[in-house]
C-alpha cells in the first residue's frame, strides 16, 4: 500500500509541475499579447488586447495556484484530503482563485461583447452569474463545514501545526 501511495505522490508532483509550466506559458503569451498591443499604438484595439492579456494572466494564476496547492497539500505534507478541515482548506485555496479568475474573464467577455458583438453579452452575463453561484455555494459549504470542524477540534489544531512546519 505504501508503494501505491508513493506512486500517487509522484503522479501528483508531476501534475503540479505541469500546471506550473502551463502557468509560465500563459504568462509568456499574455506578456507577448500585451507587448504587441502596446507596440501598435494606444487605441481601442490596444485596450481590448490588454484586456485579453489580463484574462490570460487570470488563467495563469489559477494554474499556478493549483500547482502550489497540489504540491503543498499532497506532495510536501503528504496529506490526503479527508478531514473536514483539510477539505475546506483545500477547496478554499482553489476556489478563491477560481472565482476571481472567472469574474475577471466575465469582465473581459463583457467588455469584448460591448465593443464587438452585443449578442455575446448573454454569455458574459451567464459567466458572471455562474461565478456568483459558485461563490454562494462555496460560502454555504464553508458554513456547513465549520460545524464539522467544531466536532473535530484536534484536526484543526493539527492543520495549524502543519502550517507552521511548512513556513519554517
Amino acid at each position: 500500500m505504501k508503494l501505491v501511495l508513493n506512486g500517487f505522490a509522484v503522479a501528483q508532483g508531476v501534475m503540479a509541475v505541469l500546471f506550473a509550466l502551463a502557468s509560465l506559458v500563459l504568462i509568456a503569451v499574455a506578456g507577448r499579447t500585451g507587448w504587441q498591443a502596446v507596440s501598435n499604438g494606444l487605441d481601442l484595439d490596444t485596450g481590448q488586447k490588454v484586456i485579453e492579456a489580463i484574462g490570460l494572466l487570470a488563467a495563469a494564476v489559477v494554474a499556478l495556484q493549483i500547482a502550489q496547492t497540489i504540491a503543498e497539500e499532497e506532495v510536501i505534507r503528504e496529506m490526503h484530503v479527508s478531514a473536514p478541515t483539510r477539505v475546506r482548506r483545500f477547496l478554499s485555496r482553489f476556489l478563491v482563485v477560481l472565482v476571481v479568475a472567472l469574474v475577471i474573464e466575465g469582465l473581459v467577455a463583457t467588455l469584448k461583447a460591448l465593443h464587438e458583438d452585443v449578442r455575446l453579452l448573454t454569455y458574459a452575463a451567464l459567466l458572471l452569474l455562474s461565478a456568483s453561484a459558485l461563490l454562494a455555494a462555496w460560502g454555504v459549504f464553508i458554513r456547513l463545514n465549520r460545524f464539522a470542524e467544531d466536532v473535530e477540534p484536534k484536526a484543526m489544531e493539527e492543520a495549524k501545526q502543519e502550517d507552521e512546519k511548512l513556513k519554517g
